[in-house]
């Protein structure tokens, strides 16, 4: 006669809702200032000299930052501007003022700041003053960026700073500002704590790591965040300094949460702050519960853990009957094993109960001492 050993200790698995797992959206931050790299045009009236014009939001040198609303023109973005005339062998200061196209995607977001998407012979009207040589012009730009690349070119005519009864073409290479990729994020009840790891598209030396915490609203707390001051790191390992800005989720894109990032100094290697103004979109297609609202902004889902299941062994002329009684719709795990003292348990059979017993046949063991477990989860 065999000796069966049954071992009653019952045991289970559960998740707390403050154990709530970590999850991953999809983020993309991109800058509200393009870079502008130099323009240098060669005038065919005055023995081909050259003309550069440079971009900068600095006090004193070159960032290539057309940034908005910087000198409170009438148009989307300016900067200083810096034009030097060979055939002057001067360089003139004074600032130029220049729509961005601002044609919204499906997404709700301007096409122009999203890399995937692209920007044919768009047009936007601008201005460029030079005190120093009393001049004052307005310009048609046209502007274009192939889908997929951060960089495109933005072309305009004007008079020559020389003879202004002819005109001069200037086109300036730009990029846009944009860094992609994970951001890992545990939900909370009122909070949700988040991390990005960001790189920058176009250029994978381009980094961007560090925490971010959002606050829910009171008032409103599936749709609306506002994130707490912090810090990231660059691939310099410089630090950016963001500070607090409400987040929201867009009605016509219910998968995704956007809102500014208000860097203190986005280029810490110039000596001003510049490149400030950024934008951060998180599109997180997690759905535990299938109710439409993400994860990211939804309340966590509360999980009881499992009535402990009382187990009972009886035996059968070729096969063991083992009885558990439990929670219907839990996942039990069987487990044996051949001696207590050891502690390496091996799951046998997984099965999802469906009646309160469940009845499991199980095989009869050899010779040797079995002892059984269930773990509800």
């Amino acid at each position: 006669m065999k000796t069966l050993f049954l071992s009653f200790t019952a045991g289970w698995i559960f998740i707390s809702t403050a154990a709530h797992g970590a999850e991953t959206a999809q983020a993309r931050l991109y800058c509200e200032s393009p870079q502008f790299q130099q323009a240098t045009a060669s005038d065919p009236y005055d023995g081909g000299f050259q003309t550069t014009v440079n971009l900068t939001t600095l006090s004193s040198g070159i960032n290539g930052e057309f940034a908005p609303g910087f000198l409170n023109a009438p148009y989307t973005h300016s900067a200083y501007v810096q034009v030097y005339s060979e055939i002057y062998d001067d360089t003139f200061s004074g600032d130029m003022g220049l729509d961005v196209p601002t044609a919204a995607g499906d997404d709700g977001f301007p096409i122009f700041f999203e890399v995937a998407q692209g920007v044919t012979n768009w047009t936007s009207s601008g201005e460029i003053q030079i005190p120093g040589l009393d001049y004052d012009a307005t310009f048609t730009a046209t502007w274009n960026r192939a889908a997929g690349s951060s960089t495109g070119t933005c072309t305009y005519q004007v008079p020559d700073p020389a003879y202004a009864v002819y005109t001069i073409q200037f086109t300036h290479t730009f990029t846009i500002l944009e860094y992609a990729g994970p951001l890992a994020y545990t939900p909370g009840s009122n909070t949700v704590s988040a991390s990005i790891n960001l790189t920058q598209t176009g250029d994978s030396s381009g980094t961007l790591q560090g925490p971010i915490v959002f606050d829910k609203s009171v008032a409103d707390h599936f749709n609306t965040l506002t994130n707490r001051p912090g810090i990231w790191t660059n691939a310099a390992m410089q630090t950016l300094d963001f500070d607090q800005e409400v987040f929201a989720r867009y009605a016509n894109w219910p998968t995704n949460y956007a809102g500014y990032v208000f860097f203190a100094d986005g280029d810490p290697g110039t000596a001003d702050p510049d490149y400030q103004i950024w934008v951060l979109s998180i599109d997180d297609t997690n759905d535990a519960n299938a109710n439409g609202i993400p994860d990211f902004s939804d309340d966590p889902a509360v999980t009881t853990p499992p009535r402990p299941p009382q187990i009972a062994l009886s035996q059968g002329a070729t096969n063991l009957w083992l009885a558990i009684s439990g929670d219907v719709g839990r996942t039990n795990l069987i487990q044996e094993i051949g001696s207590l003292v050891s502690t390496n348990w091996q799951t046998t059979l997984s099965f999802v109960a469906t009646n309160d017993p469940q009845v499991i046949s199980l095989p009869l063991p050899a010779n040797s001492p079995t002892f059984w477990r269930v773990l509800a989860q």
